[in-house]
């Protein structure tokens, strides 16, 4: 016989345990359980089930996936190309960022094209998608919308006329009358995130999901969410600033590296198809402490200005501000500074900023990050027309980074002469008509630049 007993689950994480705690042992936060019902049933009989045969990897017949675009370029690129049919995308983010805005923008596009897409929304009327729509664009016909927090009724009808494209928007407030507990708790969650998976399997549908985000910046809810769908994409930026930046963290059918950028407009998201121009737009001249880098994400190079303030400090400890950029990251190459370059650092407050609101993780940052704060220690300009990139270890030297010659092409295009970079590199790189390629092998041959 079936019987109910009671877990706890963390809201944050997923996390399931049988009483109470008031710190979860997951994620490490606090007052975050909540109690829910679970009915266990006993296990069914599998009476003249046939036995599952494996097959050699050898026999195995591999097709490729069948996509279409989106009609925005920078989300195919994300994609990995386009929107494969049967996946599963989940798409989070802070709000306002821009989650329902692309989604309503690639729907407007595909139903231009042909395609039926079905809406779902579980937060907003029909007016209220209406009055959104209208400030993005003319929609076409077989754009369909249903305001419903019921999964079932999605089912019903899916099952009379199968859509190309499902929305769900949001995961959080859609429900399974099978389960008795709240919109968004974790069984919930996870219950309708299977169900909609084995629905965009079966019937070859492309879904796509809206996911809140907790105050870490995480989708809410149980973190094997983001393990159950095909792709997960993550709004990054400011919502006050004016880009935006989709980024894939998971995608079974391409790269995890590539990055989307938009601008938000009053009509909407409009795509952004080069970055390097418009994050060097107001870029100022002969000021210390600023210098360009050349980041590479995924495959594109976007050149990104590095500015950084170092100045006396009034405290007893020296402040250190970052955005943009890893904290740590900054600490140790400040400390490299200071034993191998012999500048006195410690009682100097340095911030260091990436301007445009971009989020920079690449290695090859370090030399331009090194340059700025040398740069505004001594209040000397660099040049202009230099772009410089390149990874710092420990004991002073500077490694070689990947893919160099499209990160000085790009530099090329930007209109800049000289380039800085690891020798390693330089060694091996082609010759470059219209820049000077200068190698370095440690920090003290860099810094004569300055």
């Amino acid at each position: 016989m079936a019987k109910e007993k009671q877990i706890f689950f963390c809201r944050e994480c997923g996390f399931e345990s049988a009483k109470w705690m008031g710190q979860c042992p997951g994620c490490r936060s606090w007052n975050t359980f909540c109690e829910e019902k679970v009915t266990v049933g006993a296990r069914k009989q599998s009476g003249g089930r046939t036995a599952v045969v494996p097959t050699s990897i050898l026999e195995v017949k591999t097709a490729d996936e069948t996509r279409f675009s989106t009609g925005l370029e920078e989300l195919n690129r994300v994609l990995g190309g386009g929107i494969v049919n049967g996946s599963l995308v989940l798409v989070g983010g802070d709000p306002g960022i821009g989650k329902s805005t692309i989604l309503l923008q690639m729907c407007r596009n595909l139903s231009a094209d042909g395609h039926k897409i079905l809406y779902v929304s579980g937060e907003e009327s029909l007016s209220q998608i209406k009055m959104r729509a209208e400030r993005i664009g003319t929609f076409q016909k077989n754009m369909l919308l249903l305001c419903v927090n019921n999964l079932e009724d999605v089912e019903e009808y899916v099952k009379k006329d199968r859509p190309k494209v499902i929305v769900i928007d949001s995961i959080q407030t859609i429900v399974v009358e099978d389960i008795a507990s709240a919109p968004g708790s974790v069984s919930q969650v996870k219950e309708v995130t299977a169900r909609l998976m084995q629905m965009a399997k079966q019937m070859d549908i492309a879904i796509f999901i809206v996911g809140h985000v907790t105050k870490e910046g995480t989708v809410a809810g149980p973190r094997n969410l983001e393990h159950m769908v095909d792709t997960v994409l993550y709004f990054e930026g400011d919502r006050n600033a004016g880009f935006r930046i989709l980024r894939a963290v998971k995608n079974r059918f391409g790269s995890t590296n590539e990055i989307g950028v938009f601008e938000m407009l009053e009509t909407g998201l409009s795509e952004v198809n080069n970055p390097s121009k418009v994050m060097l737009a107001g870029r100022p001249l002969q000021t210390s402490g600023s210098v360009v880098v050349c980041s590479l994400e995924g495959t594109r190079p976007i050149l990104l200005e590095i500015q950084a303030l170092v100045c006396q400090t009034s405290f007893n400890l020296p402040r250190r501000t970052t955005v943009g950029l890893d904290y740590n990251r900054v600490n140790l190459l400040l400390a490299v500074l200071e034993k191998r370059a012999g500048m006195v650092l410690s009682g100097s407050d340095a911030y260091v900023n990436i301007a445009g609101g971009m989020r920079l993780d690449d290695p090859a940052a370090d030399l331009g990050i090194v340059f700025a704060l040398v740069s505004s220690f001594r209040n000397r300009p660099l040049d202009e027309s230099m772009v410089v990139f390149g990874e710092v270890g420990l004991s002073g030297e500077v490694r070689g980074v990947s893919a160099a010659e499209q990160r000085v092409r790009e530099a090329v295009k930007m209109g800049f002469r000289t380039c800085i970079m690891p020798k390693t590199n330089a060694e091996h790189l082609k010759s470059i008509e219209g820049i000077k390629v200068v190698g370095v092998s440690n920090i003290s041959q860099a810094l004569e630049y300055i």
